[in-house]
């Protein structure tokens, strides 16, 4: 190596950098290999932990896990033999295979290989019908029944203490009930002070007698009229003997010769006592619709269960409420710029009559009026007043189908509907739709299906006819009314069909009517001419009372031919027919009609109450005069829900 001089002094920097780089980068090579040595203990220190810790993590949670499933395990097993649920494994000939203590000690006895009939024989019904769950007492106990079908497993909880308090709830509800004396002002108005008062009294007596038995707090309102809480047990127990108050009241007073009859309206069902009174004043509004002497008892769901009704509406005495009325139409008329009138699918004479009516009320008040007939819904009896109202020009003019008729409504046209009251029953429902005033015009008693928002309701069961109370309204018009003689002979026609030529349904002011209509120019002759009876009609009429049965007391029961069709007033008459006959009370024709439905009409004395019979099968009507049609049952089908219903007829009718 050449020796550095002092030539070369500036070579000594140089050589103290170098050496001291040389020694800093050795010492950094050596801390950085330190690092890594520590480092790599660490990571081997860390792995060695965590494996520890892992292995002794995973022991004791598999002892925990070990611990656990033999405590639910145990659970399991307290659960199948000790708590109050039975379980039963079935085979697919529905015997048993195992069952929980809970089952052995219900049953009592050896039970494996045993059909499930034994724990109730129900049971197997209930499973072939694949309900997933079931109710029956086993014993004493209520048991709600869960099946699983895939396992063929059942489960049994004892739900005995949840219905009871269910029960004891239901039992305890409020039920608020509104009684109305119906004939109490017409009764009383020409009787003493004191004699008025000692029939009141003995009245008041026997409700108050009445309801200490039954827990019922009665309160009296009116003279005529006392407001009723109790709890629905208590409803329970009087409709257990069918109201009889409502029977011994009538009874009772009647040995006074002043009959008194009584209609109850009660609610039940709603929480709020007001939902209540609601309830109940539109129960007593529908009992008195129906004619009076009943109760009406209406639930939250709007079913309607009825007793009593034992006896004919009463006809009142006085006409105010006829004037009423008539001046209320008059009003309604002349707020409108038409009148259109409308009456039952299939009219009748009298529905043709109470519309000719109506619209005589609108000509004396200066206004179009129309009614609505459907030229396929003419019956043959009817058939013949058309004939001869097409002669009459001014009055065949106006005659309109359904179809003109919704086609000439407008926001002011006044829809008035003449007998009937039930929106399914009208020629053209959809009147009822697209018109905003709607006055109603009827003589049966109300059923529960009614028009809905109509501005005047004019229903009075006391009469005889539609046409009977069109013309009391005609005969208190301000304006004096000019009738021609084919008018006043429809509107006598309507009455004459519906009272069977005066012979039933017929009151004082039936015949007051009648004067009025002959005074007018009504032609007794030539309503014979309309109703006479074509003589093939008569033929098959007697065909069908020939078929005619005896049911129970008084009961006559026709049956129609098999494959054949027969026309409604064809049925009614038969049924008519059958009433004249000796020992019979009431009539009953089944037959099918034209339009495919088999149809029931009935009839009746007065002595038994077809209405509520027909109104269990989904009909209605008069006490003496119903019907009700069916679409998809067979005449022995009808036939035995009739008798049904007849059996049933002395208790409350459910709508």
């Amino acid at each position: 190596m050449p020796e550095i001089t002092k030539q070369h002094w500036y070579l000594y920097p140089m050589i103290f950098m170098f050496t001291v780089t040389t020694a800093s980068v050795t010492v950094l090579l050596f801390y950085n290999w330190m690092l890594a040595v520590v480092g790599y203990v660490t990571l081997i220190v860390i792995g060695v932990v965590f494996f520890y810790a892992r292995s002794n993590f995973q022991q004791e949670l598999s002892q925990y896990i070990t611990t656990l499933s033999h405590r639910v395990n145990r659970a399991g097993e307290e659960a199948v033999t000790n708590l109050p649920v039975g379980i039963v494994l079935y085979d697919q000939n529905f015997e048993i295979q195992w069952a929980n203590p809970y089952i052995r000690d219900l049953l009592g006895e050896d039970y494996l290989g045993k059909s499930l009939s034994i724990i109730s024989s129900d049971l197997p019904i209930y499973i072939e019908d694949k309900k997933t769950e079931h109710r029956l007492k086993l014993g004493d106990l209520e048991h709600y029944v869960y099946e699983r079908p895939d396992e063929r497993l059942l489960y049994f909880f004892d739900m005995t203490e949840t219905i009871e308090t269910k029960e004891r709830y239901r039992e305890e509800q409020t039920v608020i009930g509104f009684i109305y004396l119906d004939n109490y002002d017409d009764v009383t108005q020409t009787l003493d002070d004191e004699v008025t008062s000692s029939l009141r009294n003995k009245v008041v007596t026997m409700l108050n007698k009445w309801a200490n038995e039954h827990d019922i707090l009665l309160r009296s309102i009116d003279d005529d009229r006392f407001m009723a809480v109790f709890n629905h047990r208590a409803l329970q127990e009087v409709e257990m003997n069918r109201f009889q108050i409502v029977d011994d009241i009538r009874e009772e007073s009647s040995k006074d010769r002043v009959a008194i009859t009584l209609s109850i309206g009660i609610g039940t069902g709603e929480k709020t006592l007001r939902d209540l009174g609601s309830l109940a004043q539109s129960s007593l509004d529908l009992a008195l619709g129906r004619g009076g002497d009943q109760v009406a008892i209406k639930e939250k769901s709007g079913q309607v269960r009825f007793y009593g009704g034992k006896t004919n509406a009463v006809e009142k005495r006085t006409r105010v409420r006829a004037r009423v009325i008539s001046h209320a139409l008059r009003d309604f008329v002349r707020e409108s710029n038409q009148v259109i009138v409308m009456g039952h699918k299939t009219p009748d004479m009298d529905a043709i009559g109470a519309s000719i009516g109506v619209l005589k009320v609108a000509e004396v008040n200066n206004k179009d009026a129309y009614i609505v007939l459907d030229p396929d819904q003419v019956s043959p009896d009817v058939q013949k007043l058309m004939d001869e109202v097409e002669h009459h020009e001014h009055l065949w003019s106006r005659f309109i189908s359904p179809t003109e008729a919704l086609e000439q409504l407008t926001k002011q046209t006044l829809l008035v509907v003449v007998d009937t009251h039930k929106p399914s029953l009208v020629i053209e429902p959809k009147l009822l739709d697209r018109v905003h005033r709607v006055v109603v015009l009827d003589h049966h008693r109300r059923g529960e299906e009614f028009i809905d928002n109509a501005a005047l309701v004019y229903m009075e069961p006391y009469a005889s006819s539609a046409s009977e109370l069109v013309t009391e309204l005609l005969e208190y018009q301000p304006n004096k009314v000019k009738m021609e003689s084919l008018e006043a002979t429809a509107m006598l026609a309507g009455m004459m069909v519906d009272t069977k030529h005066f012979s039933i349904r017929t009151g004082s002011r039936t015949f007051d009517a009648a004067s009025y209509l002959k005074a007018n120019g009504a032609d007794t002759t030539a309503v014979q001419l309309l109703l006479k009876e074509d003589l093939d009609n008569y033929i098959e009429r007697s065909r069908i009372i020939g078929r005619a049965t005896v049911y129970g007391s008084g009961m006559a029961i026709a049956r129609g031919e098999e494959g054949r069709t027969y026309h409604p007033v064809l049925i009614a008459q038969a049924a008519d027919t059958l009433l004249t006959m000796n020992d019979v009370k009431a009539s009953f024709v089944i037959s099918k009609r034209d339009d495919g439905r088999v149809s029931v009409s009935a009839r009746s004395l007065g002595d038994i109450n077809v209405q509520v019979i027909m109104e269990k099968l989904g009909g209605g009507g008069h006490l003496s005069n119903a019907a009700a049609q069916f679409d998809d049952l067979t005449i022995e089908q009808v036939e035995e829900q009739l008798k049904e219903a007849m059996d049933q007829s002395m208790g409350g009718q459910s709508t």
